[in-house]
């Protein structure tokens, strides 16, 4: 099983198990599931900012795919100062719902946790949020997931997940990403 459908099913799996017909439609077709990932999953793929050098991917093998980027951050400025941006390479339908899901960890830091700001947002000025959710990162990985429905139609890149990370000194380790379009 490829990421992209391993990511997929574990998005999926909570509005598939409210939705007999559609978890039998993706227990059919592990393929059909994979097409409604609307991103690249891949780390190395992910835009960063506020961070100089810019960050590496490093290897981790106790994550799905193995591969993750390596975010130090000084919680300097406010929390958005600091972030990973994810384009979505696929459009969005008004209504469709959208599931942010994510692999996150906190390599080190000062405290045990540290809040990490998941979003779907606008992928250029005013970069208005969609829908969002704040999460507490701890020191062991975790899968997390955000949803919400899209508010109205976008072409492919005019959104994506956002993740502002500036939020105290730590340096945070983000997995792999899939933006899981579920449709109406």
């Amino acid at each position: 099983m490829n990421l992209r459908i391993a990511l997929a099913l574990g998005a999926a799996v909570p509005a598939l198990l409210a939705m007999p017909a559609i978890a039998q439609q993706a227990q059919s077709s592990e393929d059909a599931l994979a097409e409604k990932v609307a991103n690249n999953t891949n780390p190395a793929s992910f835009q960063v900012y506020g961070l100089t050098p810019a960050p590496k991917v490093v290897s981790d093998k106790a994550v799905q795919g193995g591969k993750v980027l390596r975010l130090p951050v000084t919680g300097s400025g406010d929390p958005w100062s600091v972030g990973v941006n994810v384009p979505l390479i696929k459009p969005v339908k008004a209504g469709d719902r959208i599931v942010i899901a994510f692999y996150v960890r906190l390599s080190k830091a000062e405290a045990a946790t540290a809040k990490v700001g998941a979003q779907l947002q606008l992928s250029s000025a005013p970069y208005t949020a969609i829908f969002s959710k704040s999460f507490d990162a701890t020191t062991e990985w975790q899968f997390l997931q955000v949803a919400g429905k899209a508010d109205k139609d976008y072409p492919a890149g005019a959104v994506g997940a956002a993740f502002h990370i500036n939020t105290g000194k730590h340096v945070l380790d983000l997995g792999p990403v899939a933006v899981v379009d579920m449709g109406q």
